[in-house]
């Protein structure tokens, strides 16, 4: 039986390419038992303004190189209003933020955690209900992992019985594709070209942007423009 799986860590607000990852496959697991990388999308993420992109940001508290993403605590209990404040003042002319600001607002201003990885998660869970995305999300934490980083992967796949492995592009730099192949596990590469624009406020278009640009201005028809369901 064919099973596909991604192994990702979790990213504040991500981009598209994100969720097509996990719209494409029977199991997505957020790993978040690595080390945190400051200036990275763990805790940031970009919206377009009339000033051009901006980032968008949780303030976490970092203590050392060797913190976990899962060890990783904000830093403002006041990061959800400040962050909805930006939303709102750049997206009230979305065409669908009238529509989808109530479930976002809601998130913004009651959700409470003292941890980033259960705020990203969260939000991934959100969106991937809100986008129609019916994958299975799992944590990492819930499996034994052992060995270097290609060698957990394989055992994360192993643990779920997955045949099949999709990755981002950038993992070739690292990924020992040669151990998959021993233990019978096929990578599939996820491609992020070809994407097509959507109607976008402040010109010029920009794909890598938080998903939630996607959704207040494309609404009910932003899986079109993705690949999940293609």
């Amino acid at each position: 039986m064919t099973k596909k799986i991604a192994i990702l860590q979790s990213n504040y607000i991500p981009w598209k390419g994100y969720f097509d990852i996990i719209g494409m496959v029977d199991e997505f697991v957020i790993y978040d038992e690595v080390q945190y990388t400051k200036n990275d999308w763990r805790n940031r993420n970009r919206i377009k303004t009339p000033a051009g992109l901006q980032w968008i940001t949780i303030p976490v508290y970092q203590k050392n190189l060797a913190q976990k993403i899962s060890d990783t605590k904000i830093s403002n209990c006041k990061w959800g209003v400040k962050n909805w404040n930006s939303l709102k003042a750049n997206y009230s002319r979305a065409s669908y933020f009238k529509s989808y600001s109530p479930i976002f607002e809601e998130f913004y201003l009651t959700f409470k955690s003292p941890f980033l990885s259960d705020i990203n998660v969260a939000l991934i869970e959100l969106i991937c209900n809100t986008i129609e995305i019916k994958t299975v999300i799992r944590n990492s934490a819930d499996y034994d992992l052992k060995g270097d980083p290609t060698e957990k992967l394989i055992s994360l796949c192993k643990q779920l019985n997955a045949s099949h492995y999709l990755s981002g592009p950038a993992a070739r730099n690292y990924l020992r594709e040669e151990l998959f192949e021993e233990e019978g596990i096929e990578i599939n590469w996820a491609d992020y070209g070809g994407y097509p624009e959507y109607s976008q406020l402040f010109p010029p278009f920009e794909h890598r942007v938080s998903i939630i640009d996607l959704i207040l201005n494309a609404g009910q028809g932003s899986s079109g423009f993705m690949k999940f369901k293609k």
